[in-house]
């Protein structure tokens, strides 16, 4: 009889599966988002997006937490990245307000995935290269905030029902110019570094809780809101480089 692998006899612990399993969930919440988006289901498919952010948020800090990254989680992750916040998003966007703009539709929704995965592509082979962005600053775009960028003209569309429905020319080319962004040098704040006085955590928590009261009572105004702010801290972080740079 053949002897039996050290690894295949080693135990694994179960707990640390958990962050494998959380970007599983994520894929999932992303597949069935684009499931509902192609039903009429507008408002599910948008939820479910925003899940697999919350779980894409979650499993590498899980990871992190228990000691078990590994080179298959990261590369899940990325994988998990694009179909969340590259072809989610856009499939959904399409069948939204894009499917009588055929051809020029279906163009800009290919240049915001392909986008995407240029993104993330040049992320993760600067974190093979170990060559790290700005502590302060990303480079581009990152696309989760991509996808909650894209999906704002949703958004709008939700709050203010009795509105005109939202030009196709202008969702094409909005959408178009928010993939221009991840792929772009543009700075954008980075907060994976952020701290602040232990004096004013109680606040930050404060603040928290009513932003999660704020998602759950009155989603879409608060994601237009949040989104919008987003845009401005683009703008402010552009300037404040630049002026840096000088």
């Amino acid at each position: 009889m053949g002897e039996t692998s050290p690894e295949k006899t080693s135990k694994l612990p179960i707990i640390n599966l958990l962050p494998n399993m959380l970007t599983i969930a994520a894929i999932c919440a992303g597949l069935t988002a684009i499931r509902f988006g192609y039903q009429g289901d507008f408002e599910s498919a948008v939820r479910l997006v925003l899940l697999a952010g919350i779980l894409d948020g979650l499993d590498g800090r899980l990871a992190r937490l228990l000691r078990c990254q590994s080179s298959v989680g990261a590369e899940l992750d990325s994988l998990a990245d694009f179909l969340n916040f590259g072809v989610a998003p856009g499939l959904i966007l399409h069948a939204w307000a894009l499917q009588d703009f055929s051809r020029a539709g279906w163009i800009a929704v290919l240049a915001y995935t392909i986008c995407c995965v240029l993104r993330l592509a040049r992320f993760n082979v600067n974190s093979r290269l170990e060559t790290k962005e700005s502590n302060d600053f990303f480079v581009g775009v990152p696309s989760p905030a991509g996808a909650m960028l894209a999906m704002l003209p949703m958004y709008v569309a939700f709050l203010f029902p009795e509105m005109a429905p939202v030009p196709p020319a202008f969702v094409a080319a909005y959408i178009f110019v928010v993939g221009l962004l991840m792929i772009s040098r543009v700075p954008t704040y980075s907060f994976k570094n952020f701290s602040i006085r232990r004096d004013t955590a109680r606040y930050l928590i404060l603040g928290a809780v009513l932003l999660a009261s704020a998602l759950f009572t009155y989603l879409w105004a608060t994601l237009v809101i949040i989104t919008l702010a987003y845009i401005s801290g683009l703008f402010f972080a552009f300037w404040t480089s630049r002026k840096a740079s000088k």
